[in-house]
C-alpha cells in the first residue's frame, strides 16, 4: 500500500483526524509554542547577559531569515505531503522509511524535551505567584501535576478547542509585550534610539552563538504549520500561508521587542543590567516605564504564556504519536481518534503519562526545575530540532529532484538549498556554544548531545526492524494523493 496522508484513508473514521482550523488558528498554535512573553521576559535577559549584548535583536532576524528561506521549500512540499507527522513524513517521502523514523525520533525528543523544560519553568513561576499572594509554598512537582492535568484535558479535546484557548491567551500575551515595547520606544531610553543593535559588527561582537541558540529555541514550534495540515480546512493553501505568517510575525515581533529592552537600558549598559538582574530585567523595565502594577500583571501573564506553549507542544507530540501508530511503527492504538472530538486522544493520554514519568525522575532526583530541568532540556531540544530541520532540508531537495511534480526552480531547488546552508551555519554556531548554555560542563554537554545521537540511531534501528526489505535510501517515490493530484493538474 502506498504510504500517503490520512485524508486518502478517510474510510476509517477511528483513524482520521478531524478539524476545521484555518490560517489564523494554525498561526496561533505556532506562535503560542514560541511563547512571546516567555522569550522576552525569560530568555532575552539571559541572551543579553551572556551573549552579544545589544546585538541580540539581530539574532532573531537572522534566524527568521534562514527559516523564511527554508519555508519556501517546506511550503512547496506541503502541497504533496499532508500528514500529522510533518518533518517525519517529509523525510520519509524524500529519504526513505528508515531515515524517516530517525527524524520521528528526533521530533519526539525535541518536543518532549522542550515541554519538560517549560513545565519546570511554569511550575516555578506558579509557585512564586502562589507565595507572592499569601498562599502556601507548595513543591514545584505538585504544581506541575496540576498543569499537566489541565493541559491533558484540553489536549484530549478537538484541536479547535485548543486553538481557541491559545488564541485568547496569545492575543493577551502579545498585547502586553507590545504595550511595553511601544511605551519604551515612545518615551525613549537613556541613550536615545540607537540602531547599533542591527549592525553586523554589533551582532558578531563577543560571539553571537548563545543568542542564536535561544533564537532558534523560540522557533521550535515552527513545524506545527504542517503538523495540523490534516485538521485544516484547505491544507494546500493554509499551510504555506500559516508558515510564512508565523515566521515573519515571530521574527519581527521578537526583534522589535528585544530592541525596545536594549533602548530601555541603553546599548552600552544593557549587558551589565542583564547580568545584575537576569530574572527581573524586563519586569524592572515594565515597572520603570509603565508602573509596578503592570509588572505584576506581566508576571501572571508569563504563567499563561508558558501554559500556552505547554498545550501547543502537547498537541504536537500527540499528533506525532498518532502518525507513528497509523504507519504501524508504534502501537496501533495510538492511531485511534476520538469518535466525537476527532482528536488523537490515545496519543494525548500517552503523552500525559510520559510527561508525568519524566518529571517524576527529575523530582525524585532532587533536580532544580530551572537550573537543571529547564536549562538541560532546552539545550537538548534546540540541538535536536536543528538536526531535524537539516535532515528535512535534504529530504525536500531530494524529493523534488526525483519527482517532477513542481517546475518552480526557486521553490524546489534554490531556496531549499540556501535554507539548508543557513541551517547548517546556525547548527555549527549552536554546537560551538552548547557547553556555555549548560554551565560550561564539557562532560554534561557531551552526555546531552549523546542523547540526541542515541534518539536518531534508535529511530534508524526501529526503521531497520520495521522495514527490513528497504535499503533506506530514496524510496520508490510513491506519491500520495496530493502529489497525484498535482501531477494531473500539470
Amino acid at each position: 500500500m502506498t504510504e500517503q496522508s490520512a485524508p486518502a484513508r478517510g474510510a476509517d473514521r477511528d483513524h482520521t483526524l478531524r478539524g476545521s482550523i484555518g490560517v489564523a488558528g494554525i498561526v496561533f498554535l505556532v506562535v503560542a509554542a514560541a511563547a512571546p512573553l516567555t522569550a522576552i521576559g525569560g530568555a532575552l535577559p539571559v541572551m543579553l547577559a551572556i551573549s552579544n549584548g545589544p546585538g541580540v535583536p539581530m539574532a532573531f532576524l537572522v534566524v527568521a531569515v534562514v527559516l523564511l528561506v527554508f519555508s519556501v521549500g517546506y511550503a512547496a512540499m506541503s502541497h504533496h505531503v499532508v500528514d500529522a507527522g510533518a518533518f517525519y513524513a517529509y523525510v520519509t517521502r524524500g529519504l526513505g522509511a528508515r531515515l524517516g523514523l530517525g527524524a520521528a525520533a528526533l521530533a519526539l525528543l525535541t518536543y518532549t524535551a522542550i515541554q519538560a523544560a517549560i513545565y519546570g519553568l511554569a511550575a516555578t513561576t506558579l509557585q512564586s505567584i502562589v507565595t507572592q499572594y499569601g498562599g502556601p509554598e507548595l513543591p514545584w512537582w505538585l504544581l506541575a501535576v496540576v498543569l499537566i492535568a489541565v493541559v491533558g484535558l484540553l489536549g484530549y479535546r478537538s484541536i479547535d478547542v485548543g486553538a481557541k484557548v491559545l488564541g485568547v491567551l496569545l492575543v493577551l500575551e502579545i498585547a502586553i509585550v507590545a504595550v511595553l515595547a511601544a511605551t519604551i520606544l515612545v518615551k525613549g531610553g537613556p541613550e536615545g534610539y540607537a540602531l547599533t543593535s542591527f549592525a553586523p559588527s554589533t551582532f558578531f561582537q563577543d560571539g553571537p552563538g548563545i543568542a542564536v541558540m535561544f533564537a532558534v529555541a523560540s522557533f521550535v514550534g515552527f513545524e506545527a504549520t504542517a503538523i495540523y495540515g490534516e485538521e485544516a480546512r484547505d491544507p494546500r493553501r493554509t499551510i504555506p500561508k500559516a508558515t510564512y505568517i508565523a515566521v515573519v510575525l515571530i521574527g519581527v515581533f521578537y526583534a522589535i521587542a528585544s530592541w525596545a529592552i536594549v533602548v530601555a537600558f541603553g546599548p552600552s549598559q544593557v549587558e551589565a543590567a542583564a547580568q545584575a538582574d537576569t530574572a527581573g530585567l524586563v519586569f524592572a523595565a515594565a515597572a520603570q516605564y509603565i508602573g509596578p502594577s503592570y509588572a505584576d500583571v506581566m508576571t501572571i501573564m508569563l504563567l499563561t504564556s508558558l501554559f500556552a506553549a505547554l498545550l501547543s507542544f502537547h498537541n504536537a507530540i500527540s499528533r506525532y504519536l498518532y502518525a507513528l501508530g497509523r504507519k504501524g511503527v508504534a502501537p496501533e492504538a495510538l492511531a485511534r481518534t476520538h469518535p466525537r472530538h476527532g482528536s488523537p486522544h490515545v496519543g494525548s493520554l500517552t503523552q500525559t503519562a510520559a510527561t508525568v514519568v519524566l518529571l517524576g525522575v527529575f523530582a525524585l532526583a532532587g533536580a532544580d526545575p530551572v537550573l537543571n530541568l529547564f536549562t538541560w532540556m532546552s539545550g537538548v531540544a534546540t540541538v535536536s530540532v536543528l538536526v531535524l530541520m537539516v535532515l528535512t532540508g535534504v529530504a525536500i531537495l531530494v524529493f523534488f529532484a526525483c519527482n517532477e511534480v513542481d517546475a518552480r526552480v526557486w521553490n524546489t531547488r534554490i531556496a531549499p538549498a540556501l535554507g539548508l546552508v543557513g541551517l547548517a551555519f546556525v547548527t555549527v554556531l549552536v554546537l560551538l556554544n552548547f557547553a556555555t548554555l549548560i554551565s560550561g560542563s564539557a562532560v554534561l554537554a557531551a552526555t546531552l548531545l549523546a542523547v540526541v545521537a542515541a534518539a536518531f540511531v534508535g529511530g534508524l534501528v526501529v526503521g531497520a526492524v520495521k522495514h527490513p526489505s528497504r535499503t533506506g535510501g530514496v524510496p520508490g517515490h510513491e506519491l500520495g494523493a496530493a502529489s497525484q493530484q498535482a501531477l494531473s493538474e500539470n
